[in-house]
């Protein structure tokens, strides 16, 4: 009986343990970074918060920065085999985690493409940055190109990955208050994650990508989900509410548009008809037109690939970034 008993104390231990270790904190402050990480200390709505970031110089510096900005889903954390891409060629990368997003403050503010932008500047600043190459992938795509029609003279070259923000979901996505988003966040699974990104993001699942949904389903555990929940409400209506595909025209630097072309990203898709999704978010149609409206933009495009070139078409992506920045 003391056998039994024991046994079973050692199993639900052990459970629990497995179980806290799946469990991440909101700040992700459990997930080992690929580089060391700063603080940005930053007051909005008079709240004292910070941004992290990964600031990766070279070994052999060719006097040139990169600055990357992730999607919405994602922290600095996926950029690893970018980072070392570029730094074995002599770039400087800084790499922020948006506020509201990875190691950064999950803040209740106004979120805004123009706040994220300024805060963004600061942060070069502070570095003592005056120039870079900017790059932004999906959401960070739709702040890249804010933050160059913001300070057109900080950047050199815009590259970007997939960007959401094509097309004005306003006129085909029906709307959802924050607080619609709020309760459907709330609903968030390992299971619903998993499959969200399955069907979304790649075209053809592999093992080596189940580290993103570890990290973007572990914080659902966390007693400060609720928190997290409603900034990713928060950040999912500063994107439907906050268009830049009517201002790609008027981007004066040169720039590249990288994207999957089996990428069919349309951000508030679960609210629309099979029909609907059909007629949205076709990067194959919408990536040479978005080049054609980016005055001497170049396009390279990536076959039998998703959302996320850098990790489904890595070897193929990288050689192309290189080549291109």
């Amino acid at each position: 009986m003391r056998k039994l008993l024991t046994l079973f104390i050692i199993l639900s231990v052990s459970i629990i343990a497995r179980a806290q270790s799946d469990t991440l904190s909101i700040t992700l402050e459990n997930i080992k970074y690929p580089y060391p990480v700063g603080f940005l200390p930053v007051k909005i709505e008079g709240q004292d918060l910070r941004m992290a970031y990964m600031d990766v110089k070279p070994a052999n510096p060719n006097g040139k920065t990169v600055m990357l900005f992730h999607g919405k889903n994602f922290g600095g954390y996926y950029w690893t085999d970018v980072i070392r891409a570029m730094t074995n060629k002599g770039y400087r990368v800084v790499v922020p985690d948006q506020l509201g997003f990875g190691k950064s403050s999950k803040a209740f503010i106004h979120y805004s493409f123009h706040q994220l932008a300024r805060i963004n500047k600061t942060l070069l600043d502070s570095l003592g940055i005056q120039k870079i190459t900017l790059m932004g992938h999906s959401m960070g795509g739709m702040l890249a190109t804010r933050f160059t029609l913001m300070y057109p003279d900080k950047v050199e070259k815009l590259l970007l990955e997939d960007p959401i923000g094509l097309e004005d979901y306003r006129t085909f996505v029906p709307y959802n208050s924050a607080d619609d988003d709020y309760k459907a966040e709330l609903k968030t699974s390992f299971a619903s994650v998993k499959k969200y990104y399955e069907n979304s993001y790649f075209t053809t699942w592999k093992p080596e990508y189940d580290y993103l949904v570890k990290i973007g389903a572990g914080v659902t555990q966390s007693a400060d989900f609720p928190r997290y929940a409603k900034v990713a409400a928060l950040t999912f209506e500063m994107i439907y509410e906050q268009p830049v595909c009517y201002e790609f025209g008027l981007i004066k630097v040169s720039t590249v548009l990288f994207t999957g072309k089996e990428d069919k990203t349309i951000v508030g898709k679960a609210l629309l008809s099979d029909e609907e999704k059909a007629k949205h978010g076709q990067y194959k149609i919408l990536g040479p037109e978005t080049a054609k409206k980016i005055p001497g933009c170049k396009l390279i495009e990536f076959d039998n690939c998703g959302h996320i070139p850098h990790i489904e078409a890595k070897e193929q992506f990288l050689k192309a970034l290189l080549a291109n920045i």
